[in-house]
């Protein structure tokens, strides 16, 4: 969430730093608004020290009756005054970055490339063939027990997953991050703290105890599935006020994520692409405000060297302002290199959320004996949806069999070639 009193102070700055996400946002009617709320709550504040005083008196019985009925009809008006800001708050996008190009994805660029591409002197196959033929993974008995979009990993494709994983988890675990395990079922609030309620809602699986399920936030029983370990991680100090000499606070976490947006029939989307369910390790850390901007870079540097540790060839890729997630104010995707489809596919996207996520969260620190907000940022660490179709491909031989990156033999009993 935005902080109000930048859209008080320089509204014209504001939408003008939003039209990079190729928005348009007129704050006039909005400031109106805001005005007539201050004026009321200074108001109140008066007829209740009015009201007071008349109430000590003898002769203030009328009086009081008279000003409680105003004081009762401003708070009606404050109450419906008060939703219409949160509202309209909660909906605002984070502001992009200074250095961060306006427009959409076409406008995304390059920063650096990895490695080169892998040029056969044999007919590749891609990997949905050649997952199939080794029995790594079951697309045909995942789409049997749950639909489309899904998949079953099997034997060495398991164990291919679990050693990813496993590697992921020892290297952020040697640079200092705690590791972490969140709840897959997530209540109202935690998505809002993230920045994915109200308005991307319809993006997650929603379950609730009541019948029929319901999407109503008032609903205790109301629970959704995360897409992602970050939704979690930025409300383990939800509300808290955390002490300068814990920060920076580093957090690694494991989940499945659960999402709706899946592949379609194309060939570009068949296989582990795009699915309903993944399993990611996902990096977030907590720090000072002077502190976001290395610590966006340390994110980025730990995703390339994991890609770079599996000897993938990859690019890292600076987004355009329309191609940033509402809630981030500047983002970088790792995009790894995928033969059959002659292109790339992002398999961690490292953000810096400034303070939009502490302020929706009320997460703070203090500086200078001041309560302020800490900024927060996340990175995935990785996801292996797309990484394992890239190491089929890209380390297939020509007898149909995938050689093992080095950096996982040793999570596979040292097996060299699957």
């Amino acid at each position: 969430m935005l902080d109000i009193n930048i859209i008080r102070t320089n509204p014209e700055e504001v939408s003008k730093a939003l039209a990079k996400r190729e928005m348009k946002i007129d704050f006039k009617d909005f400031l109106n608004q805001d005005s007539r709320r201050r004026g009321i709550q200074t108001e109140l504040e008066k007829l209740r020290a009015e009201k007071n005083k008349a109430s000590k008196s003898r002769d203030g019985i009328e009086q009081s009756k008279q000003l409680s009925a105003e004081i009762k009809q401003l708070e009606t008006e404050l109450k419906t005054l008060d939703d219409y800001t949160q509202s309209f708050m909660a909906a605002l996008p984070n502001i992009p970055l200074e250095d961060v190009v306006a427009g959409g994805k076409e406008n995304n660029k390059a920063i650096r490339t990895f490695g080169k591409q892998r040029h056969f002197d044999f007919k590749p196959q891609a990997h949905v063939e050649l997952c199939t033929k080794l029995g790594l993974i079951d697309y045909e008995r995942g789409a049997r027990m749950s639909g489309a979009g899904t998949w079953v990993y099997t034997g060495w494709g398991a164990r291919l997953e679990w050693a990813l994983l496993n590697y992921f988890i020892d290297f952020h675990v040697a640079n200092g991050y705690t590791f972490i395990m969140p709840p897959h079922l997530l209540n109202y609030e935690s998505g809002f703290s993230a920045g994915q309620f109200p308005k991307f809602i319809d993006d997650v699986f929603v379950t609730s105890a009541g019948s029929p399920p319901t999407l109503d936030k008032a609903d205790p029983s109301f629970r959704f599935l995360l897409p992602t370990a970050e939704t979690a991680l930025i409300n383990m100090h939800r509300g808290e006020i955390i002490a300068p000499e814990k920060l920076p606070i580093k957090y690694a976490a494991y989940s499945p994520c659960y999402r709706k947006e899946a592949g379609s029939y194309r060939t570009s989307e068949r296989g582990m692409i795009r699915g309903y369910q993944f399993n990611k390790i996902e990096m977030f850390i907590y720090c000072n405000a002077d502190q976001s901007k290395t610590f966006f870079e340390e994110l980025v540097k730990n995703a390339e060297k994991l890609v770079d540790g599996l000897g993938l060839h990859f690019q890292t890729v600076a987004l355009a302002a329309g191609d940033v997630s509402a809630s981030m104010a500047k983002t970088y995707d790792i995009e790894v290199w995928i033969p059959s489809m002659n292109g790339y596919k992002e398999v961690s996207s490292a953000s810096n959320a400034m303070d939009y996520q502490a302020r929706r969260a009320n997460i703070k620190t203090k500086t200078d004996g001041k309560n302020v907000f800490v900024h927060t940022l996340n990175a995935s660490g990785l996801a292996t949806s797309r990484i394992i179709p890239a190491i089929v491909e890209q380390f297939q031989t020509a007898d149909g069999h995938i050689a093992v990156p080095t950096v996982l033999q040793k999570y596979l009993g040292g097996t060299k070639l699957i």
